[in-house]
């Protein structure tokens, strides 16, 4: 997106009228259960679109979230202030499977449970390649693999080579072995986020932008 009035034109949710069940409470993490306070619009100079700013009130907790959005072409998006910083639901654009470990992962690390975090990201990692009929002994293989065909790029590639959790030291937990790190499982449920962007995001954007352009 190059311009705040591109926002809602070819990605985000059905509708034009602001999804408030797809809005989470940054304080209570309840979604959807707002009232709206104050709304204002603003209309494109040479256009016919226009961006809304709301001021939402949650009547579970009484708090305010500020929603910035705009619809075109019988879609909406947004984007709120404060967000959300738990993780109640995955992305709609996950498979199933990758979608339900990587949840996990990311409710581990927020709970600072760093071993659950890092074999739950491994998890959804190992299963988005197989997916992609990545082939290959261990997960640096599979990523190898992928980048071998062009669907991983090279960054993200040799990233996977210094992230020490994707190595096949973690794969096999053995007595003794030390702890994940708060930092260490940090990074791979990070990395997990970029490689989910590139193989599932990205399709996903481009799709809605050829199926919603012009002509």
């Amino acid at each position: 997106m190059d311009s705040w009035w591109s926002l809602g034109e070819w990605s985000g949710f059905p509708g034009t009228k602001l999804a408030l069940d797809k809005i989470t409470c940054p304080f209570c993490s309840e979604p959807g259960k707002f009232t709206t306070e104050f709304h204002a619009e603003k209309k494109q100079p040479k256009g016919a679109k226009v961006l809304n700013f709301d001021t939402l009130k949650c009547s579970n907790c009484a708090s305010f979230v500020q929603v910035f959005w705009s619809a075109g072409n019988e879609r909406h998006d947004f984007r709120t202030q404060p967000w959300s910083l738990s993780f109640d639901k995955p992305p709609e654009h996950y498979p199933a499977d990758v979608a339900r470990y990587w949840l996990q992962a990311k409710k581990s690390l927020v709970a600072c449970n760093y071993d659950a975090a890092v074999v739950m990201a491994r998890s959804a990692v190992q299963l988005a390649l197989r997916a992609h009929e990545a082939k290959g002994a261990t997960l640096l293989d599979a990523i190898d693999d992928l980048a071998s065909k062009g669907l991983v790029p090279p960054v993200l590639q040799d990233w996977s080579h210094n992230v020490r959790e994707l190595g096949e030291e973690a794969a096999q937990p053995r007595t003794a072995q030390s702890p994940s790190a708060a930092q260490e499982a940090a990074e791979v449920v990070n990395f997990s986020d970029f490689m989910f962007e590139y193989l599932y995001l990205f399709p996903k954007r481009i799709g809605e932008f050829r199926e919603h352009k012009p002509g």
